[in-house]
């Protein structure tokens, strides 16, 4: 049975896993407020490699519609803005020499439904690798019966365990996601 329990935590942990990715994904969705969480991953290519933008600047938010970035570079200023235009978050990088200012504008209604569609979708991509975990364990599981290591009744109570597990991890997906729809939403 090691090998049964090592294969159910494992489903475990990349269920975890896919959840705190769509958490980390629905961070970088604007609500029309200034965030870190907007910006710091932002990849810029640095010197012939790329870097989040968080490894080569400091990040603040110093009122609640705009980003503060100060690079430790002076040569890094174009690609951060260049990477920040590219990341197509309808933010537009405003250099003095000393900082990078972005301005969070005021989401209009026509913004914020195409962002509600994007949560969306991030929330079906999520219970598509929810389901694909599932799907993995399943044919664990049946390798395992197969290989006269378990019964099939085993099988069956945790096929039906598994089930529920992901039952349960979609429906934590769907939670996480309206929230952040509604809070996107929100006027």
């Amino acid at each position: 049975m090691a090998k049964v329990d090592d294969v159910q935590a494992d489903g475990q942990r990349r269920m975890n896993g896919a959840i705190e990715n769509l958490q980390r994904e629905l961070t970088t969705i604007s609500t029309g407020r200034a965030s870190t969480a907007l910006v710091e991953n932002i990849s810029v290519d640095y010197y012939g490699s790329s870097m989040p933008l968080n490894q080569i600047a400091s990040i603040t938010v110093p009122e609640a519609r705009m980003i503060i970035i100060q690079p430790w570079d002076k040569g890094a200023f174009e690609p951060i803005e260049k990477s920040i235009l590219k990341a197509d978050l309808g933010l537009n990088p405003a250099s003095d020499g000393a900082v990078i200012r972005l301005a969070i504008p005021a989401l209009n209604e026509d913004r914020r439904k195409e962002m509600a569609k994007q949560i969306n979708k991030f929330i079906e991509n999520d219970k598509v690798a929810i389901r694909n975990v599932r799907r993995d364990i399943i044919d664990q599981i049946k390798k395992l019966t197969k290989d006269k290591e378990i019964s099939q009744d085993d099988e069956r109570r945790i096929q039906e365990s598994l089930q529920k597990l992901t039952d349960q991890m979609i429906a934590k997906a769907e939670t996480i996601g309206k929230a952040k729809e509604a809070e996107v939403l929100e006027v």
